[in-house]
């Protein structure tokens, strides 16, 4: 599943293209994905201009200028491509929606300037919802969702007081969203490595220093994956269509019986929560 850093780089792709512009048509062929679409939700949209478009933990922000916020997340499978005018004398000249782009494209948004934006999802695990400014904070999607990590105003000695009594492994608190916002197995893996801490620890003891350690880790492993364009394991893309590259900067995750970069102990798999975990028991404590 799309964690942070790819949520972040699909943001700014799309973003550069949509943002300041009018949505032109909103083609729908099929509205069940994870959750069925909203009733009414092309005509909501159709007319109306992208003023910002925001992330929150994993999820996209479409905020247009009525008020209506457009709610977005990606799924395990979901993507969402860039497709240019097909006239660059025309702009205003869009490609065909109803063109076939496979059985797995289920909503094509036309914006001005002759720009499409094809959302395909073939595991249909994404979803998109619809919001106003005045609900947004309260919706059930986001109301219990903790602090961004990226957030200036984010440091260790809060990260500490939200993970104050709690008796869960650490590598587990980190990947609840309601501790921290937007982290997933893979940033988790190497965030810890990066903090040389033991993804079994108790989350209760990362307090003081090791709080203020790990923080730094999640910060510097999350900036690094952003601008590398995220990780492409599967399914990622940006909404150029360019995969992401971090997974060539993996210290831990998907290395196991791999060298440790730190001590050369070969790298441990175990399972946490149904989840993969990768580390080095020599380095991390």
């Amino acid at each position: 599943m799309p964690e942070l850093p790819e949520v972040e780089t699909v943001r700014r792709g799309l973003a550069a293209v949509m943002e300041g512009r009018p949505i032109v048509n909103v083609l729908v062929r099929r509205g069940d994905l994870r959750r069925p679409l909203p009733e009414g939700f092309a005509a909501a949209l159709t007319g109306r201009t992208v003023i910002a478009i925001d992330r929150r933990a994993k999820y996209l922000l479409f905020r247009l200028d009525d008020g209506t916020v457009v709610i977005a997340h990606l799924g395990m499978s979901g993507s969402m491509v860039i497709e240019q005018a097909v006239d660059s004398q025309a702009p205003d000249a869009f490609p065909d929606p109803n063109m076939a782009g496979g059985k797995h494209e289920h909503i094509v948004f036309s914006v001005g300037n002759g720009t499409q934006i094809r959302f395909s999802d073939p595991r249909r695990f994404g979803l998109m919802d619809l919001a106003t400014e005045e609900t947004l904070a309260d919706h059930p999607l986001l109301a219990s969702i903790g602090p961004e990590p990226l957030e200036e105003s984010f440091d260790g000695a809060a990260l500490a007081a939200r993970l104050t009594g709690k008796r869960t492994p650490i590598k587990s608190a980190l990947l609840d969203q309601r501790i921290v916002a937007g982290l997933g197995n893979i940033y988790v893996c190497e965030a810890l490595f990066a903090a040389a801490l033991s993804p079994r620890r108790s989350a209760h003891t990362v307090q003081g220093g090791r709080a203020d350690r790990l923080l730094r880790s999640i910060k510097s492993v999350l900036l690094a994956a952003i601008e590398a364009g995220g990780s492409t394991l599967r399914d990622h893309v940006a909404p150029s269509g360019e995969i992401g590259y971090f997974q060539h900067n993996f210290q831990v995750y998907g290395r196991e019986d791999e060298p440790c970069p730190s001590c050369a102990q070969p790298i441990h798999r175990l399972v946490q929560a149904g989840r993969s975990t990768f580390f080095c028991s020599r380095c991390q404590r």
